[in-house]
């Protein structure tokens, strides 16, 4: 399951959801039939399946309506809820994108080759997406926040399971 967003609040009164996505191209999302949702985003058992009816631009944001939600009660009960899909159903990522959740556990070197870490996981700004990136364990653990941004990655190989940066080590 790869969590694509969370549902944040009811919009108007016929049970049409405000949509948080974690990525930059929900409109894609528009191609899977069937939305899954869940209160925990790592634990995915119990999760339900939705068939999407529509997803819209609302001003800056997204709005969605799921099959048989149709008043502002049921939507009311959506919120906070977490948005995913199988990786099956996803469409496959335009070349120079990738799904958050292919970057979490990826090797992060500089361009002297020096280790980072690994990517912990990914945030969302506001500007632009963040990798959290963990070197170590526990309290000794050095986090390091890095833009993914194209001045800062400047490889991703997802199959070798290496991100390229330019970042120093002591920043």
């Amino acid at each position: 399951m790869i969590v694509l967003g969370r549902i944040v609040a009811p919009y108007g009164v016929q049970g049409w959801v405000w949509l948080h996505p974690f990525g930059d191209d929900p409109e894609r999302w528009r191609e899977i039939k069937r939305w899954w949702l869940g209160r925990d985003e790592k634990e995915h058992s119990g999760w339900r399946a939705w068939p999407l009816q529509a997803m819209r631009r609302q001003g800056k944001g997204w709005i969605v309506k799921l099959t048989g939600i149709d008043d502002r009660g049921g939507a009311e009960q959506l919120v906070g809820q977490y948005v995913g899909a199988p990786r099956e159903a996803l469409p496959a990522p335009e070349e120079g994108e990738y799904y958050w959740a292919d970057l979490i556990g990826l090797q992060v070197v500089n361009e002297r080759q020096e280790s980072l870490g690994r990517v912990a996981e990914m945030v969302e700004s506001g500007a632009h997406a963040v990798m959290v990136v963990r070197e170590g364990e526990g309290e000794a653990a050095i986090e390091r926040l890095l833009p993914f941004v194209g001045q800062v990655v400047k490889e991703v190989d997802v199959p070798a399971g290496m991100v390229r940066v330019d970042w120093e080590k002591d920043w």
